[in-house]
């Protein structure tokens, strides 16, 4: 099982460990709830070590990536971040990803753990253009700082202002004495703040620094588990949950990041484009519980009469709503906004509603 530069750390701290990816990862530390809280009203750290990180450069960098990612990569500004996936060539999904536009002939594609290997093979295997790639992976540690005082810790160890670093824009400079660190206004919980990339041998030396500033303001170390509950309340897919091989981006609602405009002739366009003109049989939604619940991965979806119309793909109880949330592919005559559904939870049916997300 892969390590990542701040394994000692999590031991140190007592974290809860698990399998994650291939990787010995944090589940939780102080609690799920407590966690969840701390990001959405202050300041978390979350070691995302084990995200892929991929170069592409030369002059056909551009191609590629215009190539493997649906969203239209030609307005990407130098020092911009964008959210995108790659196409499968089958209607599916390989990946979701970010694609970072250093300069005209330079691009980082972050992408998520579980998914490294295969990522790469599938970059390689449209490099028809012949652009140079790097697979700097197990090279880089990552920490994502989240919550609305992130800025406030932060600011504390770097001349960077980092308020004119813009959401999805990103700058490289100098944090706790580390030179040439990637800061990103970017991340997956939906509550603000930055995610820092620099080589592994930095590792505790910026989670001490970043700790220490944060002290006043209860930082705290935040494990997977809280990651999960804090990306489902703002209705955030995870791959393997909410989209896979199986699952177009269409179907997902990820349609804003799926660009049919002339310049962009990505993988599967065509078939996108006719699924978004004609319309498909299911759609990613969001619901509600409103009986008391939890709803979780794989639960059969039912209408009034009991036959199936869905399953749900991510389900949690909501620490900020108190109710069970959740999302799920159903059936297109079900999708409609305040929509009455029953999720089957073993030998109960749990009314529920379609809502539109985010869900906080």
């Amino acid at each position: 099982m892969k390590k990542t530069a701040f394994n000692e750390i999590h031991k140190k701290l007592g974290a809860k460990l698990v399998s994650f990816a291939g990787y010995e990862m944090p589940i939780e530390y102080s609690g799920i709830n407590n966690e969840h809280m701390t990001v959405r009203n202050g300041v978390g750290v979350f070691d995302v070590s084990h995200m892929g990180e991929f170069w592409v450069k030369g002059p056909n960098a551009f191609e590629l990536v215009q190539k493997v990612t649906s969203n239209d990569v030609s307005v990407l500004r130098i020092g911009q971040a964008q959210y995108s996936c790659f196409p499968n060539g089958k209607g599916g999904i390989v990946d979701d990803l970010l694609v970072y536009r250093y300069d005209d002939e330079k691009y980082m594609l972050v992408v998520n753990a579980s998914n490294i290997e295969k990522d790469w093979d599938w970059v390689n295997e449209q490099n028809t253009m012949g652009a140079e790639l790097e697979n700097a992976s197990d090279d880089i540690s990552q920490l994502a700082i989240q919550g609305p005082k992130a800025t406030e810790v932060l600011q504390k160890l770097t001349d960077v202002n980092l308020s004119e670093i813009e959401y999805y824009t990103f700058t490289t400079g100098e944090i706790a004495g580390v030179d040439e660190v990637i800061i990103s206004n970017t991340g997956y919980t939906g509550s603000g703040g930055f995610e820092l990339y620099f080589y592994n041998k930095e590792a505790e030396k910026v989670w001490n620094a970043i700790f220490e500033a944060g002290a006043e303001e209860g930082i705290l170390p935040i494990g997977l588990a809280a990651r999960d509950t804090l990306r489902l309340e703002k209705g955030f897919c995870l791959y393997g949950n909410d989209i896979d091989d199986t699952t177009s981006p269409i179907e997902a609602g990820l349609g804003w990041i799926t660009k049919f405009n002339e310049k962009n002739n990505f993988i599967d366009r065509d078939y996108l484009l006719k699924q978004k003109e004609e319309g498909v049989s299911k759609r990613l939604r969001g619901f509600i519980l409103e009986d008391r619940g939890i709803p979780r991965k794989d639960y059969e979806i039912v209408n009034n009469q009991e036959e199936v119309i869905g399953r749900v793909t991510s389900g949690t109880m909501s620490p900020v709503l108190q109710k069970g949330i959740g999302m799920g592919y159903l059936d297109k005559a079900y999708t409609k906004f305040e929509t009455e559904i029953f999720i089957k939870v073993r030998n109960r049916k749990l009314k529920a509603k379609v809502v539109k997300i985010p869900f906080v």
